[in-house]
């Protein structure tokens, strides 16, 4: 009887939250608040759906992008992301022997604050030959601080008088999950999503580089670098929008559409949130987490304002 009131709730507020009534913040507290209350009943499937829905999202954003906007916003991104991903990976290295951490563990995380979240951790960490319960601990502290970002990014945003253009920029190269990067930048406008989405794609293939030099520090062999192929798409959808190769209507239909189903995506990460998963995390790995984010934070607004 429990089972079935949890699946009627959570898929009720699943349709609530697809409906766009609620905002990025909301869709991941009411994930998170369901947790507290009910075991979620589709935990083993929400892990996938967040991966999928989180790529449709990306290309379907495509259709409202053009091709010189990007390529340009691409071009301006590029030494900042460059600069940050080079000092926060050195400077997790240093970190991870300073606190006396598992060096795998340590580099996940690194990976995960330096280029983005979830998704370079999973690129990673079959190149390093990492266990599942270290790939499980670095999933859940950036999970935590992706969360926390949704809320912090903006409001900051808003303090320091921050511009769309400005803000977009900071989001992509700061906050780690493509989808919190997007969640945070819905709330602040339509140029500031086209930039956050825009910079933190072009951010997603330094997994490439970054898994080569894996490979070289923790000496492994054969182990195949994972291309997130889903960017071509994206690309692909730019240009369509571009030469209007499709009618403008349905054009907008799918980027509205694109930005409902992000929010929902946002409810299924904050559903999967374990307290317990968290508790187990031990308070080293956090910290390391932790100085990281304020480091690329700081580092990148600083680039950004100065």
């Amino acid at each position: 009887m429990k089972d079935r009131m949890a699946k009627a709730v959570f898929l009720g507020i699943a349709l609530i939250v697809f409906s766009g009534w609620v905002n990025s913040p909301t869709a991941l507290l009411l994930g998170f608040g369901f947790t507290l209350f009910f075991d979620n009943p589709f935990k083993a499937y929400c892990h996938k759906a967040i991966h999928t829905f989180l790529k449709i999202s990306v290309v379907g954003l495509g259709f409202g992008m053009f091709l010189k906007e990007t390529f340009e916003t691409s071009k301006e991104g590029f030494t900042l992301t460059f600069l940050s991903i080079l000092l926060t990976v050195s400077l997790g290295f240093l970190l991870t022997r300073v606190l006396k951490l598992d060096t795998k563990l340590g580099h996940l995380i690194t990976s995960g604050t330096s280029v983005c979240g979830g998704s370079a951790i999973a690129a990673i960490s079959p190149v390093i030959n990492a266990k599942s319960r270290v790939i499980s601990i670095a999933l859940a502290v950036v999970f935590l601080l992706n969360s926390v970002a949704l809320f912090v990014f903006p409001a900051v945003g808003h303090y320091l008088n921050l511009t769309q253009h400005q803000f977009g920029l900071w989001c992509a190269v700061a906050i780690h999950d493509t989808s919190s990067v997007v969640g945070a930048a819905i709330g602040y406008g339509d140029e500031a999503l086209r930039i956050a989405t825009t910079v933190k794609l072009s951010r997603m293939l330094w997994i490439i580089p970054l898994s080569l030099l894996s490979m070289f520090v923790f000496k492994t062999k054969g182990e195949k670098v994972k291309m997130p192929y889903f960017i071509l798409l994206f690309i692909g959808a730019i240009i369509a929008n571009s030469y209007h190769l499709i009618p403008a209507p349905a054009t907008g239909f799918l980027v509205a559409t694109s930005k409902h189903l992000l929010i929902l995506t946002l409810f299924l990460v904050g559903s999967t949130i374990s307290i317990g998963d968290l508790k187990k995390t031990g308070i080293r790995p956090m910290l390391l987490a932790l100085l990281l984010w304020i480091f690329i934070s700081v580092l990148s607004l600083t680039y950004i304002l100065y």
